[in-house]
């Protein structure tokens, strides 16, 4: 195993878990909902508690997301979690808020009452998954930061990578290309919590209602999606150059990255038809109530290639906008070849927390 193939093969695994959080962010979506599925006390219960089973697997994906970001590359764990700290600590404030609201909304004496506690929930729905999505796009738009490894000898002041201005991440809000595929991410999440939904909770009126946000959700989410995505094969991006691992601009990067890796190109289009036929067989035929399981695929296949793309093929997966040689990529962001190496052996093991989150899921549908 080379250096090399070691980095790609971490990308991958990053890239992996971050297709599988979109995916669970069905709770979110869900969540989000959920004044609009449950017109009455018991059927906003049965909503809840279907996702209540769940939203501690989207939590620990999370987690463990930005706990292997951290392990293998470590350096944009400290320039994003570090320099866009206002971002991250709101998107991480959400889901805690989270896991606050399910605990106590029923709990007796709660001085807030359960409707506000299932109102944190809604915003946890909404903030989530449209922060998430924003902090994703800034992999192919940019974000203001600056990267001196010279000042780790610097003994005041041994700070690597620094945030430009003093937004703390909050300035990737206010590009509109950011917020575009946010508010894709929220449809997004909205479209699977209603397939969840709809397989999960055994009610007629319920069922009835996901189906009709499905709708609304899916046509959104196409349009600010689609929007994004061809913004992304059009725009110049972030090139390495071979000869001298300078950062350059290359008109259409991405759409030249997707040519020249064709497997990513099938997956792309293998996911959009594995979405579209979940959707369509859930609106077409009432008693059809696994949409959610092609649509999930699906959905891991297109964000895994849209990731992968961002960074394979001599690409800076986190540029920078105030200094474009500041920009990472694999090879100068990456741990050690040890730590890699170490690292690739415990992957080994994934296959099994798989099988076991997929047992703990089949366990908790049973109770």
């Amino acid at each position: 195993m080379t250096y090399e193939f070691l980095q790609q093969y971490w990308w991958f695994i990053v890239s992996l878990l971050g297709a599988l959080l979109v995916f669970l962010l069905f709770v979110q979506g869900a969540n989000s909902l959920v004044f609009r599925l449950g017109q009455t006390e018991d059927e906003q219960r049965l909503v809840l508690e279907s996702t209540g089973r769940k939203w501690e697997i989207t939590f620990t994906t999370l987690v463990t997301f930005g706990g292997a970001f951290f392990a293998s590359f470590p350096l944009f764990y400290s320039t994003s979690f570090g320099g866009a700290y206002w971002l991250w600590m709101i998107i991480l404030f959400s889901f805690v808020l989270q896991a606050v609201s399910y605990e106590f909304q029923l709990k007796k004496g709660n001085l807030l009452g359960a409707h506000t506690f299932r109102c944190f929930l809604v915003l946890n729905g909404v903030v989530g998954p449209t922060l998430l999505g924003g902090a994703v796009a800034t992999f192919f738009n940019g974000s203001n930061f600056v990267v001196a490894k010279a000042n780790l000898t610097e003994l005041a002041s041994p700070v690597i990578s620094r945030w430009a201005n003093g937004s703390a991440g909050l300035d990737a809000l206010l590009d509109p290309w950011n917020l575009c595929l946010g508010v894709a991410v929220l449809f997004l999440a909205r479209m699977l919590g209603a397939l969840y939904i709809i397989n999960n909770v055994d009610h007629a009126t319920i069922r009835l209602r996901a189906r009709q946000q499905l709708v609304a959700a899916t046509l959104f989410f196409l349009v600010f999606f689609l929007a994004f995505f061809g913004w992304v094969l059009l725009k110049d991006g972030y090139a390495v150059d071979a000869t001298t691992g300078a950062i350059v601009m290359e008109p259409m990067k991405y759409l030249h990255n997707y040519l020249s890796m064709p497997l990513l190109l099938v997956l792309t289009v293998v996911g959009v038809a594995l979405l579209l036929y979940g959707v369509a067989r859930s609106l077409l035929f009432p008693h059809y109530v696994r949409g959610i399981w092609p649509v999930g695929v699906g959905v891991v296949l297109v964000v895994l290639s849209l990731l992968l793309v961002a960074g394979l093929g001599a690409t800076a997966y986190y540029p920078s906008n105030a200094d474009l040689q500041s920009s990472l990529t694999l090879a100068n962001s990456c741990s050690s070849e040890f730590t890699l190496r170490t690292m690739f052996y415990v992957s080994l093991l994934v296959p099994f927390v798989v099988a076991y989150i997929a047992y703990v899921w089949r366990v908790m549908d049973k109770k």
